[in-house]
């Protein structure tokens, strides 16, 4: 044991020594992982057992006096020395009791962590303010605080060869497919690496085959009424430990415009949210491209707009502009991440008085070149998804290059190349563009109205729900 885990070089292995009647009983444990009070509290009550000196006791009998006094509410036997130290390095505690085949492990995890917090991605204006962790286990506790059916399921597994990462599947029991049940479980027993160090991230791309795609095949999200509104719809959920972001799967490109404000206001209200976030996201990828058609091909604009394009003369091509205020923006949004929240404001002030007004005096930038990356911009930062975001400018940049390379033809190319690719792709079984290819009017209209929940009684029919109606 002692060569295996390392102990006595790594000094947050403990391991404690007490003898009972004559048996020697050691008691290993992760100093960080567990609670101490629970070890002092184990340690009185074994040694306790000395007290009874007129017990008369064989030492073949210890084992199961030991595991009969131990008060805790979750206790296993193991049979493997391997078994012990896997559950040890996740923060339990095992007992070995002199003589026994057998060891006893007891889980009184502590974790440290911080405490469910509304997530900082996914604000409201109104609802719950608590948000998953990156403890799994308060994170199933938050979904089934919101879900008390006994169908509701936590299957949890092991990956990684080294960092032995807890993974738990959620779904609820006569709703979700069996197969989408199954088919997530093996490609999760499939994944073979050391660790899963990136957490979450790193199970999608093997869980989904992402490889070079910009575009999300699975959902991420920090709030528990979210992720239990999916269980609801018969998605399945993903928790990993030491991660926030639980993945939903599977999910199409309209999953990743939705946003739970809409769900918490009037559905005339949620409907037109709607429709203003659809709009941002519609000109986040097409009004720059656009723009810049109508600038290089202006005899295109009819005459009440013939207003839109640079009125000066600029000795820098266009295209070399648009360049320069996306990578600036690109570079801000960067150094945003990386700078301290204190310095934050006055750097946005720079960049924007300061960057922005002298390229524009200068003659770098024209003015209507920032206003529409500045609208682009805001329609990238009012899509509810960030990975969905990010994959949309991506594709802004290359319709961009489409369009000042071949004008007219580059950029209606460049647009059907989009739409024949997201068509191509499929997440688990699943269509990315559902409802829209393959068409379904009345998911395309649940879609473009947000419905009043007593009318929206049945689930999505993509997902194959063992019963379809809520």
């Amino acid at each position: 044991m002692e060569k295996h885990v390392g102990l006595g070089v790594s000094f947050d292995l403990g391991v404690r020594e007490i003898t009972l009647r004559d048996v020697p009983i050691q008691i290993y444990y992760v100093n960080g992982l567990c609670d101490t009070a629970f070890i002092i509290e184990i340690m009185e009550t074994l040694v306790g057992i000395n007290e009874f000196e007129n017990l008369e006791l064989p030492d073949t009998d210890m084992y199961a006096l030991v595991k009969n006094r131990l008060v805790q509410q979750s206790v296993e036997e193991k049979q493997t020395m391997d078994e012990m130290v896997d559950q040890v390095l996740s923060g339990l505690i095992g007992i070995i009791v002199g003589g026994s085949e057998k060891v006893l492990i007891v889980d009184v995890r502590s974790y440290p962590g911080r405490t469910p917090q509304e997530p900082d991605t996914e604000r409201i204006t109104r609802g719950a303010r608590d948000g998953y962790v990156e403890n799994i286990i308060v994170n199933t506790a938050l979904t089934r605080r919101r879900i008390r059916d006994e169908r509701l399921r936590f299957e949890i597994m092991r990956v990684g060869e080294r960092s032995k990462t807890d993974i738990a599947i959620g779904y609820i029991e006569g709703i979700a497919n069996p197969h989408l049940v199954e088919i997530i479980k093996k490609e999760l027993e499939c994944i073979k690496i050391d660790g899963l160090t990136m957490a979450e991230k790193t199970v999608e791309e093997f869980l989904v085959k992402q490889n070079y795609n910009p575009y999300p095949l699975v959902r991420y999200t920090e709030r528990a009424d979210v992720g239990a509104n999916h269980l609801f719809e018969g998605h399945v959920l993903i928790f990993v430990d030491t991660s926030p972001s639980i993945m939903i799967a599977p999910t199409t490109y309209f999953h990743h415009v939705q946003h739970a404000e809409e769900y918490r206001q009037a559905a005339s209200i949620g409907t037109m949210i709607r429709w203003i976030r659809f709009l941002g996201i519609i000109s986040s990828l097409f009004l720059l491209p656009l723009w810049l058609l109508f600038v290089l091909e202006p005899q295109l604009l009819p005459k009440s707009l013939d207003f839109i394009g640079p009125n000066d003369s600029n000795h820098v091509h266009i295209l070399l502009q648009i360049a320069f205020a996306e990578v600036g923006i690109e570079l801000l949004r960067i150094a945003s991440i990386h700078t301290p929240a204190p310095l934050s404001s006055a750097m946005g002030l720079i960049a924007a008085v300061l960057i922005g007004q002298i390229a524009i005096d200068v003659g770098w930038i024209v003015p209507e070149v920032l206003f529409y990356i500045s609208i682009a911009t805001i329609g990238s930062f009012a899509t509810p998804s960030l990975e969905l975001g990010l994959a949309n400018k991506y594709v802004r940049y290359i319709l961009l290059i489409f369009t000042g390379a071949f004008h007219v033809p580059g950029f209606m190319i460049g647009v059907t190349l989009f739409i024949l690719y997201l068509s191509h792709l499929n997440t688990l079984s699943t269509p990315y563009l559902w409802p829209f290819i393959p068409f379904s009017p009345k998911a395309l209209w649940r879609i473009v109205i947000r419905r009043p929940v007593p009318a929206g009684r049945l689930r999505p029919r993509i997902l194959h729900p063992l019963d379809r109606k809520k």
